[in-house]
């Protein structure tokens, strides 16, 4: 068994796709019409044939109240490895992503985490 898809809900595709390839770099793999909605993933572009992101819409009320519970707990939807987390922030920083919690280690990783602009906060790490 292995994964190979994971969503992130977002408010809207079309942003979301744009944050998420021209501010965060990953690559566009499939983009399906499904009723008003897509089906649309991205992939890093170190890894395109591996783990598909699904920007997945919440347009479903139960989707919509989880994501805006969580931003307004600080509780990121989910965490991006990097290799290293100083250079990432401030090109993500440059970029003009607002970022909660710069750098930080936590022990045995360094964290950071980041609003996407979509409705989520966003953890980036590295060990």
């Amino acid at each position: 068994m292995k994964i190979k898809l994971s969503s992130i809900i977002v408010d809207n595709q079309e942003k979301a796709l744009k944050f998420y390839t021209e501010v965060l770099g990953f690559v566009k793999k499939t983009d399906m019409p499904i009723g008003e909605d897509r089906w649309l993933t991205v992939v890093s572009p170190e890894a395109p044939d591996e783990i598909e992101l699904v920007l997945e819409p919440n347009s479903n009320p139960a989707a919509k109240t989880f994501q805006q519970a969580l931003h307004e707990q600080g509780i990121p939807l989910t965490a991006f490895s990097v290799d290293d987390i100083q250079n990432e922030y401030e090109r993500l920083k440059k970029l003009g992503v607002v970022f909660r919690t710069e750098p930080t280690n936590v022990g045995t990783v360094t964290i950071a985490v980041f609003d996407d602009t979509c409705g989520n906060l966003i953890q980036i790490y590295q060990v």
